[in-house]
């Protein structure tokens, strides 16, 4: 009912919000775009795009096409990728996920080394929580993903191999002039009167809240703040302390040491996803991740604070 072409489209005109920002995309005019658009929408039986002063905005029934229009682009492209693959070796494109704390220095590292080895594979990195790389993995959008079972765990999918790459444990950021940052390790219990800092807002799940129910109180007051510069910044001056993934230890600036909660740290499971038929290149990336996980800091920073 619809061709390659028309969801190619559709999709342009999804993603630019301009049927004159798609043509240019795709090298039509604007009326070839407008006239191929109306005869997609004869097809699927109503407008899909509502017509607005400025561009053009999907209607639901676009928005349905949409979703089913990515899911076969994504696996033409995966075709066309696993064809490379198969005709020229390790070529074509790689496209990998992973969540933030993992992109501090874990995948660098192990694209680093990828890129010295097949520097014929285009690589495009994707960053989203580990529940959105799962979904756009099952529906042919990733090749390879670097994901954590925090906080509900990673569901059981027979369409995706999980392969363990390393336990994160989260460490304690103090400024470097607090009492307890001389320590090679600091009891959670200990911080109960301490101002937290936390990206999540109020009510959700964190894993300070965890940590902090299992050494039986609820954290004094916390302080919203999202972003790691600023975390890093309260933190140094002496405005709250946060936690910290073993994985991101490496972007702790100066000033903040960082310290082992012990017993009480939280830790999560740091695994590679795959799809059920993964590219050659995609299970390559898994084993330079698996050759870097040394390289990430898996405890209590000793030295200098900070470091």
């Amino acid at each position: 009912m619809f061709d390659t072409d028309a969801l190619r489209l559709l999709d342009a005109v999804a993603r630019t919000g301009s049927f004159t920002a798609a043509a240019a995309e795709l090298g039509y005019t604007q009326s070839a775009v407008s006239r191929r658009i109306a005869s997609l929408e004869r097809r699927a039986g109503g407008p899909l795009f509502a017509r607005l002063a400025r561009g053009v905005r999907l209607t639901p029934a676009g928005e349905l096409l949409h979703r089913h229009a990515r899911i076969v682009l994504n696996h033409l492209a995966k075709a066309s990728d696993e064809l490379a693959g198969i005709h020229g070796g390790y070529r074509g494109r790689l496209r990998l996920g992973a969540f933030a704390t993992a992109n501090v220095a874990l995948v660098p590292g192990a694209l680093r080394a990828f890129r010295r080895e097949f520097p014929d594979v285009e690589t495009v990195p994707v960053e989203a929580p580990s529940g959105g790389l799962l979904r756009r993995m099952r529906e042919g959008g990733l090749d390879v993903a670097v994901v954590s079972d925090y906080p509900s765990g990673l569901p059981y999918d027979d369409e995706v191999e999980m392969i363990e790459l390393a336990g994160d444990e989260l460490l304690v950021a103090l400024p470097g002039d607090h009492p307890l940052a001389a320590g090679d390790g600091v009891d959670l219990r200990e911080l109960r009167e301490e101002t937290w800092l936390e990206a999540a807002p109020p009510g959700r799940r964190t894993m300070l809240g965890d940590a902090c129910a299992r050494a039986g109180f609820t954290p004094r007051a916390t302080v919203r703040i999202a972003e790691w510069t600023g975390k890093f910044g309260f933190v140094a001056a002496g405005l709250g302390i946060t936690l910290v993934p073993a994985l991101a230890a490496w972007a702790v600036p100066d000033g903040i040491a960082l310290r082992s909660l012990g017993e009480f740290a939280p830790r999560r499971t740091v695994s590679a996803a795959l799809p059920r038929a993964p590219l050659p290149a995609a299970r390559a990336f898994v084993r330079f991740l698996a050759e870097a996980v040394p390289a990430a800091p898996a405890g209590a920073a000793g030295g200098q604070p900070g470091r």
